[in-house]
């Protein structure tokens, strides 16, 4: 009898944990709100610490595409990615990323080479939109180069934009937080309810054991 009672009272440490619902929607929800602030906060320090040069990754850097002059190709609200190259590698007909010769800011072009020009021994690149009538009117220096367009992801750049600004923060971070924040309170309300109710069934089996245990004693005493 007493191994029974034994059993009884160690038997909610056998049980197996499972990951619930709540659970598995925290889970996602971290697997995706990590990397993008990871990627955010790599992007941001870089740009503040290097404010002329655009942020990149593994020599990867992604642009979101403000007009249409690619079209069809790019379209306005596209995100772009180029990879870092050298500038003797371009070829005539690569789409390159380039600050534009033209403004005296950060301003960046997505271009079509249409000719490699060398002036007084520097390299520099003639370019044109795909859905422009003319070409560019400023060569691109080599030093300009950015990158050469790898890939896109249509329309992705929207909601890039959206998400640098304050709605779009709130919605990055703030949502997710909140949403595992509500999840991690219905787990533990759950997990600590279910404990309370095994502990209730325990202490009643274990009652019932003893009680039992008792009544057999007196049972043997009375045969003595």
């Amino acid at each position: 009898m007493s191994e029974q009672i034994d059993k009884v009272e160690n038997g909610g440490e056998k049980q197996k944990k499972k990951l619930s619902g709540g659970e598995i929607v925290g889970v996602v929800l971290c697997v995706l709100l990590i990397p993008i602030l990871l990627v955010n906060v790599t992007m941001i320090i870089q740009g503040l610490v290097n404010p002329n040069k655009v942020p990149a990754i593994g020599g990867y850097s992604p642009l979101i595409v403000l007009t249409d002059s690619m079209y069809p190709g790019i379209k306005s609200g596209d995100l772009i990615i180029v990879k870092a190259a050298d500038a003797e590698a371009v070829q005539a007909g690569d789409v390159i990323a380039f600050f534009d010769p033209d403004s005296t800011g950060t301003s960046v072009l997505t271009h079509r080479v249409v000719e490699l020009v060398t002036e007084d021994g520097k390299l520099f690149f003639r370019t044109k939109g795909d859905a422009n009538n003319a070409e560019d009117p400023t060569l691109a220096p080599a030093e300009n180069l950015i990158g050469v367009y790898r890939s896109k992801i249509n329309g992705a750049g929207n909601v890039a934009m959206f998400l640098q600004s304050t709605p779009g923060l709130i919605v990055c971070i703030g949502v997710p937080l909140v949403l595992l924040v509500g999840v991690e309170l219905l787990r533990s309300r759950k997990y600590q309810k279910t404990k309370n109710d095994d502990t209730a069934a325990l202490l009643k089996e274990l009652e019932e054991l003893r009680a039992k245990q008792a009544a057999s004693e007196k049972e043997k005493d009375k045969a003595e």
